[in-house]
């Protein structure tokens, strides 16, 4: 009997190995989804943008594009951290919305792996060309005040972890999650959460961000569950605003919301002003 159990324990055991095993090799094609080729230009939006290369730890460099505002008066730049999935060519359209509604720059730059960004996505990787895209920013001459913070999806965890390492005026969080781990709880609930190494923890690092935060959220997000958004939001201290998208979902946010969407980040922005 002892044998019997004691075959079935180390057989529990190989599972869980071979699991944990199958699970790395696995991980980072569950987690980043990127695309080399562009699927536009700046210039074909009429935008205005200067090419950017960026050297980052580890040998990466990064591709991508500082996007020039046409509105007049005193700019801040924003940081803007995209998703998961495709490069920067594909939140084109939502840039040029950006400087067109806004007294804004735009510094959009693709993580290593993505686009034409030589190297591989990791978490670590990821926060390392975060820093080089802010240092890109102060070696223009611009002043923590402002420089603010644009994360989208999976950019939300680089804006988050932005925000810890840097100084800066804000910092805008669309769609977030509040970590990896959970969000495999809700995808994939029959993985154990120990098993997941990648942890962009948002949630344990929003609770000691003071900046002022707008989280933005879609109210049928069929990616990051609405609950998440709302838990990260209860999170975080003051000063933070939060603005539903009514009716969006992941991918949509700033087309359904429309000029209402494009309010909320200029009432934003306009409050870092008065501050």
């Amino acid at each position: 009997m002892m044998a019997r159990r004691f075959g079935f324990v180390l057989a529990v055991l190989a599972g869980v190995g071979g699991l944990a095993l199958l699970l790395r090799s696995l991980e980072a094609s569950l987690i980043y989804f990127p695309t080399r080729d562009y699927a536009a230009l700046p210039g074909d939006l009429g935008l205005d943008a200067e090419d950017l290369s960026l050297e980052s730890t580890g040998g990466a460099r990064l591709s991508g594009w500082w996007i020039r505002g046409g509105q007049s008066g005193p700019r801040r730049v924003l940081l803007f951290f995209h998703g998961n999935a495709g490069n920067i060519s594909h939140r084109l359209e939502r840039a040029r919305l950006l400087v067109d509604a806004l007294p804004v720059d735009v510094a959009l730059v693709d993580y290593r792996g993505y686009g034409k960004s030589t190297g591989r996505p990791s978490e670590e990787g990821l926060y390392d060309d975060g820093d080089a895209v802010y240092a890109e920013a102060a070696r223009r001459g611009l002043p923590p005040e402002r420089i603010v913070l644009f994360g989208e999806s999976l950019g939300c965890a680089v804006a988050i972890e932005m925000a810890v390492r840097h100084p800066c005026a804000g910092a805008i969080l669309e769609a977030p999650f509040l970590s990896v781990p959970e969000m495999a709880r809700a995808i994939y609930p029959f993985v154990p959460s120990f098993l997941v190494r990648t942890r962009f923890d948002n949630e344990a690092k929003i609770r000691g961000l003071r900046v002022p935060k707008l989280i933005v959220a879609a109210e049928n997000d069929d990616i990051v569950p609405p609950r998440q958004t709302r838990r990260l939001f209860e999170a975080a201290p003051p000063p933070k605003e939060l603005h539903v998208i009514r009716g969006a979902t992941h991918n949509d946010t700033y087309a359904v919301g429309g000029q209402e969407y494009l309010a909320a980040l200029r009432k934003f922005l306009g409050s870092l002003d008065a501050k």
